[in-house]
């Protein structure tokens, strides 16, 4: 999910800092996913087989052996990676139905990636709002999140993009109100999801656009995931929600009373990590390697986000 929810902070290093906890709670914002249970599950990297991630369904890739070497020390030595990813947001990241494993384009990213690096991935569920300060304590290795890299996140984080996004805007069937894109949104009932990049990076944007024009600001509504705000929504206390768009674009492909009024403003996002975790460089090399992959397109494929594909794993690319 796309957000400054500050698509922003940190992911193996000695921390536990203080200063450093503080400052990745303030740069939060990232996409505002819904509280997830603290799992975790582990995905041995089979590059040979027919699926890779242990069944997970995900495609086989070859290690990158030169990526690999790259690895900090600390990572070589146990051979695990732990990716804190957020859950409840088709088709992004969500539990495959009736079980416990996680299933969606940002699990099954961070599970290419370790097949790339040779290393087990450990996915660990938690609420976004949890990733940063986890990191900063060395919960976490890092986060494939659909994370947003924005200048205040890369003072604690460094990102390598691997997929893009856009918002989406989400109304009624029929469009009632005539909501045709995010300029017309002064004044409306508007549902974000909470920490997201739509709620703290565009909407104070679009309030400064309303009171130029002498309009009234958006009235803002907070989730915690898409589908209280789209609950909102179909019950008539909304006018629209706006988030992003692979989430709001699979909602409307479920549920008959929304349509999607506009979609716009498609950027890459990135996986995060702790600046001095010694992993930017193996993490840029393998990537890059993975997006070229038939693989990658096969998982974008899957849920639907070819789209969503790049052919560029920037690093520290501020959106």
């Amino acid at each position: 999910m796309k957000t400054p929810t500050a698509h922003s902070p940190v992911k193996r290093i000695q921390r536990g800092i203080p200063a450093v906890i503080a400052t990745a709670a303030l740069l939060l914002a990232a996409t505002a996913c819904a509280p997830g249970t603290a799992t975790s599950q582990s995905t041995p990297s089979t590059p040979s087989g027919d699926s890779g991630g242990s069944g997970t369904g995900v495609p086989a890739l070859a290690v990158n052996d030169a990526a690999a070497q790259l690895l900090p020390e600390s990572i070589k030595s146990t051979k695990v990676l732990r990716v804190a990813i957020p859950t409840n947001e088709p088709p992004t990241q969500f539990y495959r139905e009736g079980t416990q494993e996680m299933t969606g384009t940002n699990p099954d990213i961070a599970r290419l990636l370790g097949e790339a690096l040779g290393v087990k991935v450990e996915i660990q569920v938690a609420n976004f709002d949890s990733i940063i300060p986890g990191i900063a304590a060395g919960r976490y290795d890092m986060t494939v999140s659909s994370m947003t890299p924005t200048e205040k996140r890369m003072e604690v984080l460094d990102f390598v993009d691997y997929m893009q996004m856009g918002n989406s805007i989400a109304v009624a069937k029929g469009n009632p109100q005539g909501i045709t894109d995010q300029h017309v949104l002064c004044g409306r009932k508007v549902g974000l999801l909470t920490g997201s990049y739509q709620l703290t990076v565009n909407v104070p944007e679009y309030d400064k656009a309303c009171t130029a024009a002498g309009k009234d600001t958006i009235q803002r509504s907070e989730f915690q995931d898409t589908r209280q705000a789209i609950s909102a929504l179909s019950s008539g206390r909304l006018d629209a929600v706006l988030a992003d768009s692979p989430i709001l674009n699979f909602a409307a492909t479920q549920n008959p009373q929304i349509e999607i009024a506009a979609k716009y403003d498609f950027t890459p996002v990135g996986v995060g990590m702790p600046k001095d975790s010694g992993l930017i460089k193996a993490v840029s090399a393998a990537l890059s390697g993975v997006i070229k992959s038939d693989s990658y397109l096969k998982v974008l494929g899957k849920y639907g986000l070819e789209s969503s594909a790049i052919t560029d794993a920037r690093v520290n690319f501020a959106q």
